[in-house]
């Protein structure tokens, strides 16, 4: 396949389903689009797409061709984002992940970076999924736990979270106060709707209660916090977010096998670079001042 534009375009009509949008996104005329893929379907021997009144849809080909091209894709996005990286100046795009539950903590560390580094313009990106740090998806990640990372990936520690189980004032007023697990019989409890979930203390609570007595579960922490505020039942909270709100009441304290370790993962071809390097020393110097955290 000598031809890599008709492959670029062809994966931008299956990305956007037009022929229109992929002019657009590549700068052409969308008569170049038509032709590209008139020539790579003929030296292909297959159609690639079903022509229809609301655009173009992949075939079976198409769908292995844009598989094959989108992985082309990004690794060229790799290779840009190490080549822009490799320059020494604090400037230009930072793109920071995490774990959910953590942005009341990371966006002032963030802010404050900006404050020094005005150049720096910061993207904080939350998902379900693991961004790929070797396809240049992001700069640093926070993630929680520790779990097996890719051989080039840099790890360091960052903080513990430390959690408890708390309940609403409305829930304590209509059920009572549990004084141990031996009392937790006849109450009420939310935890995380995920079985395997790897957070020790959801983990801890699945293996200690009866399954009838999760009364409220979510796979969200912040559905699962409004929860326990709203006296659903009782939950783990983070304590530096449980901390001197009025209406929460402390049911067990802190356990050390409760609490979930966060770690800096960045990979190594820009873990040395100057821009990375100065955002992970004013994480770290800032994670110093967490309270609540271990």
């Amino acid at each position: 396949m000598e031809n890599w534009d008709e492959i670029r375009t062809a994966f931008q009509v299956a990305r956007l389903g037009t022929v229109s949008g992929a002019a657009e996104v590549l700068g052409v005329h969308h008569a170049t689009v038509i032709r590209h893929i008139d020539a790579l379907e003929k030296r292909l021997g297959s159609k690639l797409f079903q022509r229809h009144a609301r655009g173009y849809t992949p075939t079976e080909a198409g769908r292995d061709l844009l598989a094959v091209a989108q992985t082309t894709e990004e690794q060229f996005a790799h290779l840009a984002s190490r080549i822009k990286g490799q320059g020494e100046t604090v400037s230009g795009e930072l793109v920071v992940t995490s774990i959910a539950g953590v942005a009341d903590l990371l966006t002032p560390v963030m802010v404050s970076f900006q404050e020094k580094w005005p150049d720096v313009r910061v993207r904080f990106l939350t998902d379900m999924r693991v961004f790929r740090l070797d396809y240049g998806e992001a700069h640093v990640a926070i993630r929680a736990g520790a779990g097996p990372e890719e051989p080039d990936n840099v790890v360091q520690p960052l903080a513990r979270i430390r959690a408890a189980l708390y309940a609403a004032r409305s829930y304590v007023d209509r059920f009572g106060r549990p004084g141990s697990e031996e009392e937790f019989p006849g109450h009420r409890f939310v935890c995380s709707d995920n079985e395997t979930t790897r957070a020790p203390f959801h983990r801890w609570l699945r293996a200690t209660v009866q399954p009838d007595q999760i009364a409220y579960s979510a796979t969200e922490p912040a559905a699962l916090e409004e929860a326990v505020l709203a006296g659903a039942g009782i939950g783990f909270m983070s304590v530096f977010r449980a901390a001197g709100n009025p209406d929460l009441v402390e049911v067990l304290p802190p356990r050390a096998e409760w609490e979930s370790p966060l770690r800096i993962v960045t990979h190594v071809d820009l873990h040395r670079t100057r821009k990375v390097q100065a955002f992970l020393v004013h994480l770290k110097e800032a994670a110093k001042e967490w309270k609540f955290c271990g």
